[in-house]
């Protein structure tokens, strides 16, 4: 499953984000995983990601595959 959500906060350390996701269950979740493939530099607050979710009650099973 593909998720839309926004950008809230980035950890260049440890490549993990903050993301809220976006709809009518918004809610933000910590530590998700970000690809590596991702330069650290284009993950500003307030861009538009795209998390592919496995389960969503899991945040390690969810990981940002892009940004926009």
């Amino acid at each position: 499953m593909i998720w839309r959500g926004i950008l809230r906060a980035f950890n260049g350390t440890t490549y993990l984000a903050s993301v809220e996701f976006v709809g009518s269950w918004a809610y933000t979740v910590g530590s998700v995983p970000v690809s590596k493939g991702i330069a650290s530099a284009e993950m500003v607050a307030g861009r538009v990601v795209m998390v592919g979710v496995i389960d969503q009650s899991d945040p390690g099973s969810m990981m940002v595959l892009g940004v926009r």
